[in-house]
């Protein structure tokens, strides 16, 4: 799929590739269910990846980008069987866990990527057809060098404005205050979306009470740092 007048992005290093092999358990899961529930990006065919026929049903389809080892995914996905829940991570392990986390629960509506969200929004997703993406406590690349390794950009920011509908919304949340700033400023500035919470103090969004508290959450709280949320919504 060509993308006229989008701007070609570099591919963000948005994540510290992690080695490691799987657990029992993850490899069992993968072997499993990858192949219902999982796909490579860099196995997609080309163009944008149907969803509805990859569920088996037309539903409001949201993306995950990070969803790490699965803990809040899993139950966010549970509790909105309502969505087409489609989780991006390029850690495979992490996919394994999800995986067995989703068994654990009966998830049903749940579809795993493995690869990168760059490539995998610029090829693979049409243009205004997600309900929503969400991107929790993306790596927060804290050594001011290492910023622009963070995902947060304006040019990946663009493109997720690009790739949601109308009335669609981008959630992000970190536990990292500059980091925070950064996301907000970036939202601020692109014209494609608007703040749901601009009368909330700072322009933060409140913390919603459906999305679970991880333990990393809870380690950030015990070492003093503050989490925001931000919620913005395509125009």
């Amino acid at each position: 799929m060509k993308n006229e007048g989008q701007p070609r992005l570099r591919s963000v290093v948005s994540y510290v590739q992690r080695g490691g092999r799987m657990t029992v358990g993850q490899q069992r899961a993968w072997e499993q269910h990858w192949p219902r529930l999982g796909r490579k990006v860099r196995d997609l065919e080309p163009g944008p990846i149907d969803f509805d026929a990859w569920f088996g049903r037309t539903a409001p389809v949201l993306l995950e980008i990070g969803s790490g080892m699965g803990e809040t995914t899993s139950q966010l996905a549970a509790a909105a069987p309502e969505l087409n829940y489609v989780a991006a991570e390029v850690y495979e392990a992490g996919l394994g866990q999800l995986m067995l986390r989703a068994e654990n629960l009966g998830v049903e509506n749940l579809r795993l990527i493995n690869g990168d969200a760059v490539v995998l929004l610029t090829n693979h997703v049409e243009p205004d057809s997600l309900s929503g993406v969400r991107i929790f406590f993306p790596d927060p690349w804290p050594k001011k060098k290492h910023h622009k390794r963070r995902l947060i950009q304006p040019e990946f920011l663009a493109l997720v404005a690009s790739r949601l509908a109308p009335g669609g919304t981008v959630h992000m949340a970190t536990d990292w205050e500059h980091y925070a700033e950064q996301m907000l400023e970036v939202a601020n500035g692109e014209p494609a979306l608007r703040n749901r919470y601009p009368d909330e103090p700072g322009g933060w969004a409140p913390r919603p009470e459906w999305r679970p508290i991880t333990k990393f959450e809870n380690r950030a709280h015990d070492e003093g740092r503050e989490c925001h949320d931000l919620i913005f919504e395509k125009t």
